[in-house]
């Protein structure tokens, strides 16, 4: 026997379990509100520029062969600005208790397409520690890649600066309340047709109608229990009670 399931069917099901999907719905946005509010622990991010450019004497224009050379620099200088020759010496000079790897994964560097401007990004607890650490990066690279490279074209176009007002890139409480209000909605309607699917009693008329597949030809009401009780009691007097003998 195959069922159909009518659009009628569905938000009946929706009604009836309107305070479940209600509730895990609020729930979902609670914890997602406390965790980002008060557990999770903000991220800051601080940035630096380098110009990968080289020197000219003034007023002696670039040519074509030039700058495609310096970009041809720039995807060896990302790697090179994480490598422990870097790393080491930026943690030496700041005192950092982490290892190359650990600073490593705080540090993003990237560049856009063509453009020969890196972008030296830094995440951290603290957003003048993440400042700090961006510049000290910049400043050690650019002293050091003449050594390493054996070429001058590197200079800082911008240091890494903290705003009286810092925010943090993460979390994102409003964003993460808005996902969890969408996860919840979805779960709790979920579990609703999921209850609806595995409850297989017996509750009305249709319901015997669908299942049976035969109407319905008489149904018993529901007898009160009090009213039930007295026309019991009525009965039990009278049927207690007899004609007196010998009346006239």
């Amino acid at each position: 026997m195959e069922e159909t399931i009518s659009l009628k069917d569905l938000f009946t099901t929706l009604k009836k379990r309107a305070l479940l999907i209600l509730t895990i719905t609020i729930l979902a946005v609670l914890v997602s509100g406390v965790t980002s509010f008060f557990l999770l622990t903000p991220i800051y991010q601080s940035s630096t520029q380098l110009l990968v450019n080289q020197s000219k004497d003034e007023g002696t224009p670039y040519n074509a062969n030039e700058i495609q050379a310096n970009l041809q620099f720039i995807d060896t200088y990302n790697v090179i600005m994480k490598s422990p020759a870097i790393l080491d010496k930026v943690i030496d000079e700041l005192e950092l208790d982490m290892s190359p790897a650990a600073l490593g994964e705080k540090i993003t560097v990237a560049s856009e397409q063509n453009s020969q401007v890196v972008k030296v990004s830094v995440t951290d607890e603290n957003p003048e520690m993440a400042a700090l650490i961006a510049n000290t990066v910049a400043d050690t690279f650019q002293k050091d890649i003449a050594k390493i490279m054996n070429v001058d074209n590197v200079s800082i176009l911008a240091k890494a600066e903290v705003s009286d007002q810092a925010s943090p890139i993460k979390p994102q409480p409003l964003m993460n309340i808005a996902a969890a209000l969408v996860v919840g909605l979805f779960l709790g309607v979920g579990i609703a047709f999921l209850l609806e699917y595995l409850d297989n009693t017996i509750k009305t008329e249709q319901d015997i109608e669908r299942i049976l597949e035969m109407p319905v030809i008489g149904v018993i009401g529901q007898i009160e229990s009090s009213n039930a009780h007295m026309e019991a009691k009525a009965r039990a007097s009278k049927s207690g009670r007899g004609e007196p003998i010998g009346a006239e």
